[in-house]
């Protein structure tokens, strides 16, 4: 019932996401004086609509995106260049111009998409995918700075009673007893300063130990409301590498690079920490940072999950994941049956997947391809060439882009989504992520 109840949050936060970035659009072209004839969420057979003024509002019984029709979005024959290709790209381009034309009212030509200025064009088609960079950095921001994220801080949990080797998970009497063992440190000790500097947090402190390998710290610890001074000597040991994306550095050989580092033997304790105002900001930052390189490593990670679905690999825990994929995530979310993940805890969760959506639908939408909000802001910018061509060599102003051309090439991409979904739906299904 909990898996049922994730899911269904999921989708409706989806719709609401939706509906906003339909309405980024709407909002500043009605502002600019286009016709705006339809305002729909969903997909396929119309459930319910109203009409309000000139627009007709409604829900579709396929929950799977929506859609704004602005009027005169593809201008007429008249108004560019001669097309001179032929076969079925002509029929296309002459369906979806004739289309466009049709929706003109008499009298409103003026009214039309095309007719704006190019930087008008470019805030109307943007405002979708800006609508939901916007709400993916206020879910973040309400769960990190209103609910906290769970984080280490300075305080002992546990102390390992020796140093493992490698490859070993029990200490034995021939196992060197642990520095921090050595050094007297005991569950719920708090780490108040090393050498006389404060530590503020778990990371400052491994910090410092890491980079003190063979060397004696003095701690100051606070146990049972008093300070108390330790001496800790960091014993040396080889770990590997990793730059700041978590990714294990490799020398020309093509073999891990290690380094020393001091290792005392202690786990931290955790809390729930809220962080400052713009933590939300930053994490949408580095999240889109981190985005963007999985949009052009797009085909490599499909022709991967393909071979998931078709049992000729595993599926990578970090693979892309359908509509069905983030699914299960929510519904693995609700029912969660783990100590300590509690009803705030799911909802957090929830709001960070939320926005992850959001952050994806950004950055998907912006790839500069028709029928993607990128592909007509594309069309805006080289409008703005054109025009600045035109006033440098003084010549008359440029016909507008004929979108209507770009068509063969949406209907392409339009296409390869749809192959791209049910592959996702099939790996989903057959050969779901593994979470943690």
């Amino acid at each position: 019932m909990l898996t049922l109840v994730g899911i269904v949050v999921l989708v409706l936060g989806l719709l609401a996401s939706v509906a906003l970035h339909e309405a980024g659009h709407m909002i500043p072209a009605k502002r600019f004086g286009v016709r705006v004839s339809e305002y729909f969420v969903g997909f396929g057979p119309t459930v319910w609509s109203r009409r309000k003024g000139e627009t007709e509002y409604g829900f579709k019984a396929i929950p799977l995106g929506g859609f704004v029709k602005l009027v005169g979005m593809v201008p007429p024959a008249e108004a560019v260049k001669p097309v001179r290709v032929g076969g079925w790209a002509r029929q296309l381009i002459d369906d979806s111009r004739a289309a466009a034309v049709e929706e003109i009212r008499d009298g409103e030509d003026a009214r039309a998409f095309y007719h704006l200025a190019w930087w008008k064009k470019v805030i109307v088609m943007a405002g979708g995918p800006v609508t939901n960079l916007v709400l993916a950095a206020v879910l973040f921001t309400v769960v990190l700075s209103g609910f906290g994220v769970p984080q280490a801080i300075p305080t002992v949990a546990e102390v390992a009673p020796c140093v493992l080797p490698v490859d070993a998970t029990d200490c034995t009497a021939a196992d060197p007893a642990s520095p921090a063992s050595i050094a007297g440190l005991e569950s719920g000790d708090q780490v108040t300063a090393v050498g006389g500097t404060a530590i503020h947090s778990w990371s400052q402190f491994t910090t410092v130990v890491a980079a003190s390998p063979g060397q004696t710290l003095t701690l100051t610890v606070e146990r049972d409301g008093a300070p108390r001074t330790l001496a800790l000597t960091p014993v040396p040991r080889e770990r590997v590498v990793v730059d700041a994306s978590g990714v294990v550095v490799r020398d020309d050989a093509g073999e891990p690079v290690t380094e020393t580092v001091g290792y005392m033997g202690v786990f931290p304790a955790s809390a729930v920490v809220r962080q400052d105002a713009l933590a939300g900001l930053r994490l949408t930052r580095d999240y889109t940072a981190a985005m963007v390189p999985v949009i052009g490593r797009l085909p490599v990670e499909v022709y991967h999950v393909t071979r998931a679905a078709l049992g000729l690999e595993e599926r990578n825990p970090a693979s892309i994941m359908g509509l069905v994929g983030v699914g299960r995530t929510a519904g693995e979310i609700a029912s969660a049956d783990v100590d300590g993940y509690g009803m705030s805890e799911r909802i957090a969760d929830m709001l960070m997947l939320l926005g992850g959506l959001n952050l994806a639908l950004f950055v998907f939408n912006m790839i500069p391809l028709v029928p993607l909000d990128g592909g007509h802001i594309a069309g805006a910018l080289w409008q703005a060439i054109k025009n600045g061509w035109a006033r440098m060599r003084r010549s008359p102003a440029p016909r507008p882009v004929d979108v209507a051309r770009m068509m063969p090439v949406a209907y392409g991409v339009f296409g390869i989504l749809i192959v791209m979904t049910v592959i996702l739906v099939v790996a989903d299904i057959v050969a779901p992520v593994q979470l943690a």
